[in-house]
């Protein structure tokens, strides 16, 4: 299973955090055999980069120049071999099996001298081995922490923008770990269970980690949803006070998870809500995660910059959760880090720059609009603030540290960038067990004058 759901994400570009729970549950696995297959998909997508750099010195040649199928495989018994329990004989066997079926007696033979070798030495030799030919420092951490080179570096460029570039490791470290699954009590429709996380007033972990049974005794009114991505929500709904009647869109809202939340408490604030999600796939994953709560929320599938501006000065609060890298979740989505590039945060940033703008024109007089990234990568966060303020000067930015204090539950640790009363917040895996979600709240003014003529 672990394998078929590898060759999906190499050849197709999957999501594994997708694929596998459908393949799971479809095969009906004992929580054993699912955390095992759990544990061998995940871990092995983590550290790829680390892996192909042993299998390419085990192999003596480029881990590229190797059957992608055969390389998929590979991985996976290296994962076995250096970071399980398994026993090493099985996973060599194992894994020789995979590569005969797949690919043929002389590819498993190939396979079987690689692992073999592989084998013979620890993983603390291995790591050596690779890093005595890094050529940089940087390329060092890289394959020590299985992260690409230019990640690492956009990571330490947001930590130093907060003053914390000594928390580098723990970030990545934090990476690479299998994060806790949390669950959302959607407001008025599901009460949070025990045990509570720190924050977030409406989130709670999973019990035992398998969130099913929860999941399925609440007909979707108890989801499962990073605490980073709830706080961002209800940060929204905080930054004024609420009025009856307010008029809220959820600019960007695939697949669905923060439009649900925020829809519960346009609920129980007799607010009304609109969704927009311009690929249809992604909308009716909207639809259908809005079947939980009452009432009606009209889901459009459009350019989301499109439909602002057809609305103007239309919305008291919008939330903007802009396509972004993914750089924040890449505990969740692991193959992420090795799909990206900085080709990828170029392409974007004038998306997000474009659906920010049109958001703020939608605005009424006095609305909000919360930018959201699931990314830390300072290009996609506070210099696309930056440059939309630039060119609407008229824009508040609101103190979102100070909101999300407001709304926190527990002290929560918000590094300052320096900027008084003013600024953004950056939530990070390492420092508050979420995803590294980045919110700045921007304020339109009850009030505009027009700028004094020249002459």
């Amino acid at each position: 299973m672990a394998y078929d759901v590898l060759r999906a994400v190499s050849d197709s570009d999957a999501y594994a955090n997708l694929l596998l729970p459908t393949a799971i549950a479809e095969a009906g696995l004992n929580p054993q055999d699912a955390a095992l297959a759990t544990e061998l998909t995940y871990g092995t997508l983590r550290r790829r980069g680390t892996y192909d750099a042993i299998i390419a010195a085990a192999a003596d040649r480029p881990a590229d120049a190797i059957d992608p199928a055969v390389l998929d495989a590979l991985r996976l018994a290296v994962h076995q071999l250096l970071a399980t329990r398994v026993a090493s004989h099985a996973a060599v066997n194992e894994s020789v099996n995979l590569v005969a079926l797949t690919a043929g007696r002389g590819a498993s033979s190939f396979a079987n001298a690689v692992l073999r070798r592989v084998a013979r030495e620890s993983p603390g030799d291995w790591l050596a081995r690779i890093e005595a030919a890094a050529r940089s420092d940087d390329e060092r951490l890289a394959l020590r922490a299985a992260h690409p080179v230019w990640i690492i570096r956009a990571l330490r460029r947001a930590l130093a923008a907060e003053g914390r570039v000594e928390e580098l490791d723990a970030l990545l470290e934090a990476d690479n770990v299998s994060p806790e699954v949390t669950l959302v009590a959607l407001p008025g429709l599901a009460e949070p269970q025990k045990p509570r996380r720190p924050y977030a007033v409406t989130a709670f972990a999973s019990p035992g980690g398998d969130p099913r049974l929860a999941l399925s005794a609440s007909d979707g009114a108890v989801r499962v949803q990073d605490e980073g991505s709830q706080l961002v929500a209800l940060a929204l709904t905080a930054a004024t006070p609420l009025r009856a009647g307010e008029r809220w869109l959820d600019l960007c809202a695939g697949p669905g998870g923060k439009t649900a939340l925020l829809a519960a408490v346009a609920r129980q604030n007799d607010a009304v809500l609109e969704a927009n999600e311009v690929v249809p796939t992604r909308a009716r994953l909207v639809r259908n995660a809005l079947r939980a709560v009452p009432g009606e929320v009209t889901v459009h599938e459009r350019d989301g910059r499109e439909l602002a501006a057809e609305r103007p000065e239309a919305f008291d609060r919008i939330l903007v959760d802009a396509p972004c890298t993914g750089l924040g979740a890449l505990r969740r989505r692991p193959e992420a880090r090795w799909r990206k590039s900085p080709a990828d945060v170029a392409e974007l940033v004038p998306l997000q720059v474009g659906l920010l703008t049109a958001a703020v024109d939608a605005l009424a007089p006095g609305g909000v609009v919360a930018y959201v990234t699931c990314s830390p990568h300072l290009a996609e966060t506070t210099a696309v603030v930056e440059e939309v303020r630039r060119v609407r000067p008229e824009l508040v930015e609101l103190d979102a540290r100070a909101v999300l204090h407001g709304v926190a539950q527990a002290p929560i640790d918000l590094a300052d960038d320096g900027r008084a009363q003013t600024g953004s917040a950056q939530l990070w895996p390492h420092r508050h067990g979420t995803d590294a979600m980045f919110l700045a709240l921007l304020q339109r003014p009850l009030e505009t004058t027009d700028a004094p003529k020249e002459g």
